[in-house]
């Protein structure tokens, strides 16, 4: 098997402190390997988004070591002092609101991740006209959010979130709008996505309905991760 493309090892955070503290994480010891498609639920204020947030360099833990690709990001402190361009070299992100900015049509929304990383706009738009194609919303490369469908618009934030080709996609509730059939659909996606790119998919998601699509569904208590197997479809 392949090396972890992210590797924590006995992460923990917390907000606040003394009596008012709030253990978010404990010791959560989590790998995720290329091409698998990794679920995590749990109910509400158990640490799902908080687990989120630190795998994509947005929360700082508070101990810990974790490793992207490969690189050891995080011991005891940050090793990178330029966390942004962290996210842009190695993690896509998806959310359950598709954030597509409602100024710019559907290519310039891909393209705009693309350029953020130092791409001309036309390296971009070329780059954001092969993952549309390849998500089969080609078709729709020059409507404005406003004019999509809820399953089109989140096609279009998926490749948005492969635009710079990063090894880790993280999404956090990204059926949650969806019906069951657009949901089942998106998912087809994020797995065609992590068996062809060698990416690892990470989902936050409370929708019992596409469970049977992961690899793995982690389990998170307290802020305690526990682990169930999945068998995907």
């Amino acid at each position: 098997m392949d090396a972890p493309v992210v590797e924590l090892r006995n992460v923990s955070k917390h907000f606040g402190e003394g009596p008012t503290r709030v253990d978010a994480l404990r010791d959560v010891s989590l790998d995720v390997h290329p091409g698998t498609v990794v679920g995590l639920r749990g109910p509400s204020g158990s640490g799902k988004s908080t687990l989120l947030n630190v795998i994509g360099c947005i929360l700082e833990p508070n101990a810990g070591t974790m490793r992207l690709n490969g690189e050891l990001v995080y011991d005891g402190r940050w090793l990178r002092p330029d966390l942004r361009g962290l996210r842009l070299e190695k993690i896509g992100f998806i959310f359950q609101s598709h954030n597509l900015l409602p100024f710019l049509n559907a290519w310039e929304n891909v393209a705009i991740a693309r350029t953020l990383a130092g791409a001309t706009l036309a390296r971009a738009k070329a780059r954001a006209l092969e993952l549309l194609n390849y998500l089969g919303v080609e078709h729709r490369k020059d409507a404005m959010p406003g004019q999509l469908s809820g399953g089109e618009a989140q096609r279009i934030a998926i490749a948005r979130a492969l635009a710079n080709d990063p090894r880790i996609v993280l999404a956090d509730e990204p059926t949650a709008a969806l019906d069951s059939q657009r949901a089942g659909a998106v998912m087809d996606l994020l797995r065609k996505v992590a068996t062809e790119r060698r990416t690892a998919v990470i989902v936050v998601t409370h929708d019992e309905k596409i469970f049977d699509r992961f690899d793995h569904i982690h389990l998170l208590r307290d802020g305690a991760l526990e682990a169930m197997q999945a068998q995907a479809a």
